[in-house]
């Protein structure tokens, strides 16, 4: 620790402490332009705002970037600091316009703060000759303004240090020094991904979103909530004007560090968007028209008891949802379990990590993510395969970039060149489904060499041998062929991982979305254990959630064969527990998987499908299948903010309100319970899922009444051992990663420290299957799919932000060029794509990034999609479909 006297208080740091960051544990604020608290604070001071007097030195210094030591005496606001200062501002303002009464920055404009606080009115030192560059608005989120900047740098350095992105930099020299935007040379390629983080930071007017309404910043108030697309869980503040969102501003939260993407930044005009539901719709001789709650409410209770008094309880299934909060999927799972009677309730985890719930659950005894979200930052190795993150998980993705930065080593294994592929120390551009071969083989190499960690093994796990026994098949030259990657590659890449101290494992649906995907993910566990990377700070397993709340829909129990709290269905001791809790009596059947619900539907077994927040017809595999499937229901409900494709089928469609419209929880993929808030007043006779919820089981004659969504946490604590510690007392500041189980525990940050919640890590030998699919003359090609950065799930709310739409309106598919040539087909040309499900019309993108005879296509996309092709075939464990391996065909129009 180091002593240090500022302004006569006498105070301890560690060291290394900045004197800007010592003032703040007194409360004494010192002005900063170029500051920001995550970059690197030994090159900062560009914009000299934050000078202090420090005893001894003869010139004023830059706080930000002054350690502090031993014995210092600091004074921030002599005489000369603050003359120092005021000929700061004098020299800015001698070349920076003066139209603050128009500025759009004015109320959120540091400079005009500061001006204000120090008496500076205008410069000395203006020469007259003024800027006059144009507007820049080529950006479809924001502008820039030119003649605004004030060289701070604060956005190229955020860019490069954080984003990691390198889009902007700083330009020219002397007094012709510049930002050069993404936008400025228009023969490179821009690397600039709109994520925002410059504009958010920027001290001026210079970069500014754009808007749609105006306003001015002292008219707003700020909500602070959770982002609501995938599962970082980005903290964030909304700005509301008259009942809107008119902007959204990163909140220093321990899940992003103050990040947010494009997404998050400037993907929020969905909320007031005119395709709103607003009232109840009832279908009558085949068209929608609009009804009463009464009337909805009416129909949907008459069908509900009339199909369980002729079909019993098991002929009505439900689809809960990621994207609504923990108590209302805790809620849908009442519903159908206490009300209805029937386990039948899945949602689309399913689809996207069922086999991590599976296979960690299986070796591990949970299966969550077992370490946290900035703990990238600390690893000495990272493994990303079956993530594309920067696009997927992008504030996750700066991480990892900015750890690579910091020395990190980087493996990748995926079937794409994705953007971390380009900066990895290996790449292994693997053969889709191959999956467990390759970390069989990185396996082999590790054991063969003695890289494994003996003592971790002897103590914490058991079944190593037959690990030991099944990997000897697995060599690096059986394992290349299998892949179709160098087996040199993969040798360096297995003694990389087997030599690293923190090695940390980062996966998602490349690994899990496959026919063998819960042994794909026993595989990625197996690894892990092998070399003692579980139970340590910055290393682990870790599975990257797609959706906002896949992890909390999870954790509450919107799965067939669990209660909240992976507490199974068919457990005595658990049913008896819910059963007093609930007041009823319950089934101990497992229910029905989505998929197995569909089929339901076709076979005319499921009679009643009611569906939350969630649009089957495009996220589902055989788009074909699930559409014929819906046609033949007897009643479907659908509840959501717009009419989806899922909802054209409904006899009844429930408005329900936005994120920014109710208050509740999310569970990030780290296990993060954090608070969303109400900001604004949902449109016309919308309702927050949980109201809908909560009315319909009192029509259904069950006594459920609930003040509000703190009070159905409390329930959710009482009954979920992992939630047994958190209320909204303790979710106002910060939030609290599970398990909790009591109101003094803080939180776990890391998972398995001690011990597996199973008592001892288990070693799961996996064999290598194949996918079950492949080419063949008539299909000759093999399509993965995925997602990309600007579009989120089914599109039904990122299609509905303009720039967003703008930049990717429809489907593409990405072809190889050596593939393309055969085919003679060039960027743009519209390709027939068909599989043994279906075709789709789709437009072709060039790109080596994928292999000869490999093609990508996103799912998000409903004209021309690709869940028309995919394979409805399940991983027999975790019931996942096979959605990362079709054989296609292509077809030039």
């Amino acid at each position: 620790m180091i002593r240090l006297n500022i302004d006569n208080h006498w105070l301890e740091v560690e060291k290394g402490t900045t004197v800007l960051e010592a003032t703040k544990s007194l409360g004494i604020k010192i002005p900063t332009l170029c500051h920001h608290p995550h970059l690197d604070s030994s090159i900062g001071g560009a914009c000299r705002m934050c000078l202090v007097e420090v005893e001894g030195m003869r010139a004023l210094a830059p706080s930000c970037a002054l350690p502090a030591t031993e014995g210092m005496v600091v004074k921030t606001r002599s005489k000369r600091v603050i003359q120092g200062r005021k000929m700061v501002l004098d020299l800015i303002l001698s070349n920076h316009p003066l139209d603050c009464m128009t500025c759009v920055a004015a109320g959120n404009c540091k400079l005009q703060d500061y001006c204000f606080e120090y008496g500076v009115k205008d410069s000395r030192l203006r020469s007259g000759d003024e800027k006059d560059y144009p507007l820049d608005h080529s950006n479809k989120f924001y502008f820039f303004d030119r003649n605004k900047c004030i060289i701070c740098g604060k956005c190229t350095r955020i860019c490069t240090e954080l984003q990691q992105t390198h889009a902007i930099t700083m330009s020219g020299r002397g007094f012709d020094t510049h930002v050069s935007p993404p936008f400025e040379d228009p023969i490179s390629q821009s690397t600039c991904v709109s994520c925002g983080n410059c504009v958010s930071a920027c001290p001026v007017g210079a970069l500014v979103p754009r808007r749609t309404e105006r306003f001015r910043y002292w008219e707003t108030r700020k909500i602070k909530t959770t982002c609501p697309y995938c599962g970082v869980g980005c903290q964030m503040e909304l700005l509301i004007k008259d009942n809107k969102v008119v902007e959204v501003a990163p909140s220093d939260g321990a899940a992003n560090n103050g990040m947010l993407c494009v997404k998050g930044k400037f993907g929020y005009k969905f909320i007031d968007h005119p395709d709103r539901l607003r009232t109840p719709l009832v279908k009558k001789e085949g068209r929608f028209v609009q009804a009463t709650w009464d009337e909805a409410y009416r129909l949907i209770t008459d069908k509900i008891t009339a199909a369980k008094d002729e079909f019993g309880a098991d002929s009505i299934a439900g689809f809960s949802s990621a994207r609504c909060t923990n108590e209302e999927n805790y809620l849908f799972q009442k519903l159908f379990r206490a009300v209805i009677g029937t386990n039948n309730i899945d949602h689309c985890a399913r689809l996207c990590h069922a086999s991590t719930v599976a296979g960690l659950a299986a070796t591990l005894g949970s299966g969550a993510m077992t370490n946290s979200n900035l703990e990238a930052l600390g690893s000495d190795l990272i493994f990303v395969t079956g993530s594309n993150t920067t696009e997927t998980h992008p504030v996750i993705g700066s991480h990892i970039k900015q750890a690579k930065a910091n020395g990190a080593s980087l493996i990748v294994a995926e079937p794409r060149e994705i953007e971390l592929a380009k900066v990895a120390d290996v790449f292994l551009q693997i053969k889709p489904g191959t999956n467990v071969a390759l970390f069989n083989g990185l396996m082999h190499v590790i054991i063969k060499e003695g890289l494994e960690d003996k003592d971790y093994i002897r103590d914490r796990t058991e079944n190593f041998e037959e690990l030991k026994e099944v990997m000897e098949n697995y060599s690096p030259e059986v394992v290349a062929q299998i892949c179709e990657v160098n087996k040199d590659d993969l040798i360096k890449a297995a003694r990389m991982y087997g030599k690293a101290d923190k090695g940390a494992i980062y996966y998602s649906m490349g690994v899990t979305q496959h026919s063998t995907g819960t042994q794909g993910v026993m595989a990625v566990s197996n690894l892990a254990l092998l070399c003692g990377n579980i139970g340590k700070e910055s290393a682990g397993v870790n599975s990257l959630r797609g959706q906002n709340n896949v992890q909390g829909a999870c954790d509450m129990g919107a799965l067939p064969g669990y209660y909240p709290g992976y507490q199974k269905v068919f457990d005595s001791k658990a049913k008896k527990k819910f059963e007093k809790a609930w007041g009823r009596t319950l089934s101990d059947k497992a229910g029905l998987t989505i998929t197995e619900v569909v089929n339901g539907l076709d076979e005319k077994t499921i009679k009643i499908l009611y569906v939350m927040g969630e649009n089957p017809v495009v996220s589902d595999p055989d788009t074909g299948h699930v559409k014929r499937a819906l046609d033949k229901a007897d009643f479907i409900v659908v509840q959501d903010i717009f009419l989806t494709e899922t909802a054209e089928y409904a006899d009844v469609v429930l408005p329900a309100a936005a994120f920014a419209e109710k208050d509740g929880t999310f569970t990030n993929t780290e296990r993060r319970v954090q608070r969303i808030r109400k900001a604004v007043n949902s449109p016309g006779e919308s309702k927050p899922d949980w109201v809908i919820l909560m009315e319909l089981m009192k029509r259904l004659g069950y006594g459920a009444s609930y003040g509000g969504p703190a009070d159905i946490m409390e329930e959710i604590a009482a009954l979920t051992p992992q939630y047994g510690g958190i209320s909204y007392d303790r979710l106002e500041v910060e939030g609290l990663q599970w398990p909790c189980p009591t109101r003094k525990h803080p939180g776990t940050k890391v998972l398995h420290r001690e011990k597996f919640d199973r008592g001892k890590g288990l070693f799961k030998p996996a064999e290598y299957i194949k996918s079950a699919e492949v080419p063949d003359k008539d299909y000759p090609y093999i399509m993965t799919t995925g997602r990309m950065l600007y579009h989120y799930h089914t599109r039904s709310m990122t299609k509905r932000v303009r720039g967003i739409d703008a930049l990717y309106p429809e489907s593409y598919i990405e072809i190889h060029p050596v593939t393309a040539s055969r085919l003679d087909v060039n960027d743009g040309d519209k390709i027939r794509v068909s599989s043994r499900r279906g075709s789709v019309v789709t437009k072709a993108k060039i790109t080596d990034g994928v292999v000869e005879d490999v093609v990508f296509m996103p799912f998000h996309f409903y004209e021309g999609g690709a869940n028309y092709l995919t394979n409805s075939v399940i991983d027999p464990i975790a019931k996942i479909p096979e959605l990362k391996v079709s054989a296609v065909s292509l077809e030039k129009l």
